[in-house]
């Protein structure tokens, strides 16, 4: 579990429960038959992961470390979610944790590097995840689809 340090802090948020409704004006969503959906739509992504974004982006001085589920009601999820204080020296002296001090952990909760996050792009180790060898499902494809010759050959 979560072993309470200095530099570290706990934050307890809550998101709606339920899918995503789309925000169109009076439900109209112009175009092909496709895109005329407005209530029973998914987010692509998990509450967990919305829930560690929106504390990452209310204390940008610190980094997201993980987070956890805490309860849930009719309503709402909660989640708290583990911040660390990069400035902090009981931090950046602990060589266990002092990584995430360097500049390149900066908001990793916006670009998916989370646990949570990591989990909603399907990333992992195994035979059940070699389609996103290549940091993305995209990046994959494209490097088997594409056809690379040197210049002069």
């Amino acid at each position: 579990g979560y072993k309470k340090k200095q530099g570290g802090c706990i934050y307890r948020t809550r998101v709606k429960r339920g899918g995503r409704k789309r925000q169109a004006d009076k439900g109209i969503c112009y175009g092909k038959p496709k895109t005329a959906g407005v209530n029973q739509l998914k987010f692509q992504r998990s509450i967990q992961s919305v829930a560690e974004e929106r504390v990452g982006r209310a204390c940008g001085g610190r980094r997201v470390l993980n987070s956890y589920w805490v309860g849930q009601d009719a309503m709402y999820k909660y989640y708290e979610v583990i911040c660390v204080d990069p400035a902090h020296n009981a931090v950046r002296r602990d060589p266990r944790i002092n990584w995430i001090c360097n500049a390149v952990h900066k908001h990793r909760e916006l670009r998916g590097l989370t646990s949570a996050g990591r989990k909603n792009r399907g990333i992992g180790k195994g035979h059940n995840y070699s389609k996103v060898i290549g940091s993305s499902r995209r990046a994959n494809w494209k490097r088997r689809n594409t056809l690379s010759l040197r210049r002069y050959r």
